[in-house]
């Protein structure tokens, strides 16, 4: 996938593993730049398993929480699949927090995700 600045994707057997180059997304353009290039994973390269993997990532926006949901719903509408793993206690607070950790699967390393795929 050409020109990925926010994201680096590698591939565990059919699951999609994304890692994010920032450790902070909170500036709108960022976040838009980044739901952007999610978005072509799965609208473009029809990728149905995806595995976002939070380690490294210190902070997420509200508006980055909200780019996260669109995705999922996108992934459910195509039949696919999202989990997330490796969440700092403070972003696992947030989404504990906003009830998202009820809406997401998130799992607390990327093993113990791509099992349960």
């Amino acid at each position: 996938m050409p020109d990925l600045r926010r994201i680096t994707v590698t591939e565990s057997g059919d699951v999609t593993v994304v890692r994010f180059v920032d450790r902070k997304i909170v500036d709108e353009a960022q976040v838009n730049e980044l739901a952007g290039e999610l978005g072509r994973l799965v609208d473009i390269e029809k990728r149905r398993a995806l595995l976002l993997n939070f380690s490294g990532v210190e902070f997420v926006s509200s508006a980055g929480l909200g780019k996260l949901i669109a995705l999922d719903r996108k992934l459910k509408m195509a039949k696919g699949r999202l989990k997330m793993s490796d969440m700092v206690p403070e972003i696992m607070s947030v989404f504990e927090i906003t009830k998202l950790n009820k809406v997401f699967d998130i799992r607390a390393s990327e093993a113990e995700a791509l099992k349960a795929f």
